[in-house]
């Protein structure tokens, strides 16, 4: 698999499940202050793995954008 193919593929699956908690979150899915943290933690999560996964493309792409949405 390529190198592209595959940072596309694992950007779309963090992003797909950050929505999913963020739906989650706003419909009130969280039923105690330890499931809301839970929700909170595990976006912030993928917010970093995003962010790295964006960090180490720019290294070898300068259009890393267009890379991950296309």
């Amino acid at each position: 698999m390529d190198v592209v193919v595959f940072a596309r593929a694992m950007y779309k699956l963090l992003d797909e499940r950050r929505e999913t908690l963020a739906e989650q979150l706003v419909l009130g899915a969280a039923t105690s202050f330890e499931q809301y943290r839970q929700l909170v933690g595990e976006i912030q999560g993928l917010d970093y793995g995003r962010e790295s996964l964006k960090s180490l493309l720019e290294k070898s792409d300068d259009d890393v954008e267009d890379t991950l949405r296309s």
